[in-house]
């Protein structure tokens, strides 16, 4: 273990590369098989095998027009996305993901990615929630997969590509903080190898934070034990707000006691949603699309069922999902995973019976802010605020990129549609790529001795955990982390619950900040990791909670009952306020501290879609 000494990083080995990417998961092998192609000297810093990123978890499929199933082109997928986010994705960004989309699922074919194929050899695709064509005038199947294991398949391919172009992973390394100069560039960061507890500086002109998200906030999740924020954490210890971390989806369908996702491509497939009355209740809250409505009124939609007193089982506390009218053939092809989920989590035989399911908490829309290239941007203080108060102008953090689920540019705003998660990984990933390699030949790549203090703060970290004699467990903390999550910031919020869950938040900062590190060993000491990932929970779990409070309104994955409005109203319909609410939230960690920019109005070439009801 480094300890503090005159010259910190003489007792600490460095390493030099091009560009260091922290996740090695979609998105970040994405951007390094763009950049090892290029030529550049890439590090991949992975918390576990590459393989093993929480992309495989995704299930169902990645969204691209391609139109192999029935009519369909962009700019009814950027419709739909825009529609989506309840007005507050940008759409510049929205546009150039749904353009760039036929483009990347065709890229990902010829690496050799194993797509379901239909009878004529193209890329079969299915129906999925949101995903219409026309405008909203029916269903279309837009999302290409490979059964059910999409982003399983997605992680395979890249891996092997990334491998066959020498990309250097570090695996079972955990980034702990980014390295900032005193001009607030970003010059790489700070890790730790698990295996052996060595710390390491991996020096670079260029970091891409591609960590993903930090479901695990909440007691309830279909997130892995592995997303806890870790890339947010390192960005708000630099001084960079997050973005719209109000914005949580909730993923309609998890196991009912287990939390384990079951794809969105179980319904695309037809299943239907039944109350305990056997109802396809769906029918009622959205006549058109039904069951494939968006993932935020699926998931209010079922909890009104409940509190309604149409919940199934004995507690009257879930809704089940119907599958045994699509036939042992199409369940085995088309959805094989998830007729395992069903025996291993529910003992349940899909095939025969429906299974009980229940919103559980799934995906981050908000994060750190970046342009469409993935850079990382911060509103120029100094420029200050246009009449509305909000900051218009910003400026790009030097060296830093971000990209995936742990980033904002923002497409998703505050719902995101199924599949374009996929979607959003390898377009950025690939952005981010080809805006490096542009700006890599113009770049000084002289690497410049660091100050020799620039790793006080980290080693201060590592040292206090070390000579740490008592304190507090970071699982116990963790758990008080997500047990106030899930009361204060669920599905359905109040105003004074919220307000409630801030200040219980912040009172555990004492906790977090005193930590007890019983076990001093170096090797595989995974209570380590954890506590510093326990630090990282934090940071998201105030974001969170205290840009939740701040937003008086309901849209899109935020929905709070107080600001609840009819359909039909003339000010703010359904809740949505976008007299005073079209914005997006900025929260600095420093004070807790809430700016508001505006959203992006000004697609790249097409008409801007103007707000309305959002109704399906």
């Amino acid at each position: 273990m480094a300890t503090r000494q005159d010259n910190t990083i003489s007792n600490i080995k460095t390493l030099n590369y091009d560009a260091v990417i922290v996740g090695g998961g979609g998105s970040g092998m994405r951007s390094s098989l763009h950049l090892a192609e290029a030529g550049m000297n890439v590090a991949v810093i992975t918390k576990v095998f590459p393989t093993r990123s929480h992309t495989v978890a995704a299930q169902g499929g990645i969204g691209a027009s391609l139109g192999n199933m029935s009519n369909d082109n962009w700019h009814f997928h950027f419709y739909d996305t825009v529609k989506g986010s309840d007005w507050l994705g940008d759409q510049d960004a929205i546009e150039y993901m749904c353009r760039e989309a036929p483009k990347v699922v065709y890229e990902l074919e010829h690496m050799g990615m194993p797509f379901d194929r239909n009878e004529d050899g193209t890329i079969y695709q299915r129906p999925f929630g949101g995903h219409t064509s026309n405008y909203g005038e029916k269903a279309v199947q837009r999302a290409c997969a490979a059964a059910d294991r999409t982003g399983h398949a997605l992680l395979h391919t890249l891996y092997q590509k990334n491998l066959q172009q020498g990309t250097q992973f570090f695996i079972e390394w955990i980034a702990l903080d980014l390295i900032k100069d005193e001009a607030g560039n970003i010059n790489g960061v700070v890790a730790i190898e698990q295996e052996t507890g060595t710390v390491a500086v991996f020096q670079s002109p260029i970091t891409v934070l591609a960590t993903g998200g930090a479901g695990r906030i909440f007691a309830a999740s279909t997130n892995a034990y592995i997303n806890t924020g870790d890339g947010i954490g390192m960005a708000v210890r630099a001084g960079i707000p997050l973005q719209d971390m109000e914005f949580w989806q909730f993923h309609p369908t998890g196991v009912h006691g287990a939390g384990v996702l079951l794809t969105e491509g179980c319904r695309g497939e037809g299943a239907i949603l039944r109350n305990k009355d056997g109802e396809a209740f769906m029918e009622r809250y959205a006549p058109t699309v039904k069951d494939l409505a968006p993932r935020d009124l699926v998931s209010r939609s079922m909890d009104q069922e409940i509190k309604e007193g149409r919940g199934c089982g004995p507690n009257a506390d879930h809704i089940v999902m119907d599958m045994t009218h699509l036939g042992v053939e199409t369940i085995m092809k088309r959805l094989p995973s998830v007729f395992e989920i069903g025996k291993n989590f529910a003992n349940v035989d899909i095939t025969k019976e429906p299974i009980p399911v229940i919103p559980t908490i799934h995906y981050m829309m908000g994060g750190i802010p970046t342009t469409i290239h993935g850079q990382v941007v911060v509103p120029d203080l100094e420029a200050g605020t246009d009449e509305d108060g909000l900051y218009e102008k910003g400026e790009v953090v030097k060296g830093l990129y971000a990209i995936g689920e742990c980033a904002c540019v923002s497409v998703h705003g505050a719902n995101r549609l199924g599949t374009n998660s996929l979607l959003d990984l390898v377009v950025f990933g690939r952005a981010a790529g080809k805006h490096i390699v542009d700006e890599y030949h113009h770049a000084d790549h002289n690497y410049k001795p660091l100050d020799p203090h620039v790793l006080d703060f980290t080693v201060r970290r590592l040292d206090k955990l070390q000579q740490s004699t008592d304190g507090y467990n970071a699982q116990d903390v963790a758990d008080e982390i997500r047990a106030t999550m899930q009361k204060h910031a669920s599905v359905f919020r109040t105003q004074a619950l919220m307000d409630e869950g801030v200040e219980k938040i912040l009172a555990l900062g004492e906790k977090v900040d005193n930590i007890h590190l019983g076990d001093k060993s170096q090797v595989f000491n995974t209570a380590r990791i954890e506590a510093f990932e326990v630090a990282n929970l934090y940071e998201v779990a105030k974001a969170t909670m205290i840009s939740a409070a701040n937003r008086h309104e309901s849209r899109g994955a935020h929905s709070v009952s107080d600001y609840d409005r009819p359909e039909d109203d003339d000010y703010a319909p359904n809740g949505r306020n976008d007299h005073d609410w079209m914005k997006h939230t900025l929260w600095y960690s420093e004070g807790n501290r809430i700016l508001y920019k505006p959203v992006r109005k000004v697609p790249l070439t097409v008409d801007y879609i103007e707000p309305k009801v959002r109704v399906y």
